[in-house]
């Protein structure tokens, strides 16, 4: 039986009627040619058996390498479905013991909380934990000082007036100094929360200051216009989009924005003023957002002396030694509010976070 006469896998599709009349057909045709060939019709009828069987074979060899490959791919997706399970559990097991904060040291030391990142109340620099950390350090009885360790551009005026105001509360309210240690950067908001400690000790190539208020976007009516996209925004009160991006802004709109800018920036000279007190010098560029390293903000009161953490624990303690305050971050809590602002985000959805900024740029 040749190969081009397999109507398994190759030629038309037949009907039943058609496919029995050609096995009739070729059942009369080989034995005159199995005799032209000196074979009988016992030997064509066991070499067609086992043409049968071979197809018959390679059918279900491809049937179980099909079932291998679908079972190798279910087992796959198990494993990372349970992987993920379990890292869930992980998660959730951190937040609820692990991260329930640090444990109370012995002996003196130094209360240290971290201040770091951007200040933002979805951020790891957040008042509300930067708070908790604060008064963790006040109350622990072997802490000497609580000593804010502060490496941040700025952030939310917000956020920073409520740690200045905890901290300023405390530091009327006790005999435990507290001291704002800088590190790369302690600039706008994050020098807003220094200022209200009793001293503020900076590196000499520290960037310290820029006493300022921003608030940044972009204008594209002129884009969507010439691409001829027709921008559909209704409101209820005529002032309502005027910080919409693709709308012009009025006159009287932005001496009103510029108002209000210029009102935090008021809050934050006088906050400044108030925890830094006769330290400052009389400077007119000192609230004009500038930055200085913490050499030349030596010279003008906005830091008290130059240093590091590590000097500081040599010189308030004979045995340097300090203990992290800071709550540790809720893992399972922290993918969480990703998770949620990526999903606002997607959908349009607004976000509570203040357009205005004291933040470095």
């Amino acid at each position: 039986m040749s190969d081009n006469s397999d109507d398994w896998t190759k030629g038309p599709e037949l009907s039943a009627e058609e496919a029995r009349r050609r096995r009739e057909a070729r059942a009369q045709d080989e034995p005159e040619a199995g005799e032209a060939d000196g074979e009988d019709a016992e030997t064509l009828r066991e070499r067609r058996r086992l043409a049968e069987q071979a197809m018959l074979d390679r059918w279900i060899g491809g049937v179980l390498v099909e079932q291998r490959r679908s079972r190798r791919w279910k087992l796959f997706f198990r494993f990372v479905f349970a992987l993920l399970i379990l890292a869930f559990l992980a998660l959730s097991f951190y937040g609820l013991f692990a991260a329930q904060g640090p444990v109370e040291a012995r002996g003196p030391h130094l209360g240290v909380v971290e201040v770091e990142g951007v200040i933002d109340r979805e951020s790891p620099a957040n008042a509300s934990r930067v708070i908790k950390g604060i008064e963790r350090a006040w109350e622990a009885p072997g802490a000497k000082a609580v000593v804010l360790h502060i490496d941040s551009p700025g952030g939310s005026p917000v956020q920073s007036q409520r740690i200045y105001d905890e901290v300023m509360r405390l530091r009327e309210s006790g005999d435990k100094p507290i001291i704002a240690v800088v590190e790369d950067i302690g600039a706008s908001g994050a020098y807003y929360i220094a200022a209200a400690a009793d001293e503020i000790v900076a590196a000499p190539a520290s960037l310290v200051g820029s006493i300022g208020v921003i608030h940044a976007g972009f204008g594209f009516e002129q884009a969507i216009q010439r691409l001829g996209i027709e921008r559909r925004v209704f409101t209820a009160g005529e002032n309502k989009d005027f910080l919409d991006p693709f709308a012009d802004v009025e006159p009287s709109q932005r001496r009103f924005w510029q108002e209000v800018l210029a009102t935090t920036h008021r809050q934050f000279i006088d906050d400044v003023k108030a925890g830094r007190g006769d330290r400052l010098a009389d400077d007119e560029r000192l609230f004009s957002g500038l930055i200085w390293t913490g050499e030349q903000a030596l010279d003008l009161g906005l830091v008290d002396r130059l240093g590091n953490l590590d000097g500081e624990a040599r010189r308030l303690l004979e045995e340097p030694r300090r203990h992290d305050y800071t709550p540790q971050l809720d893992p399972f809590e922290r993918l969480s509010r990703r998770f949620g602002s990526v999903m606002a985000s997607v959908l349009g959805l607004s976000n509570a976070e203040t357009p205005v900024r004291y933040q470095l740029r």
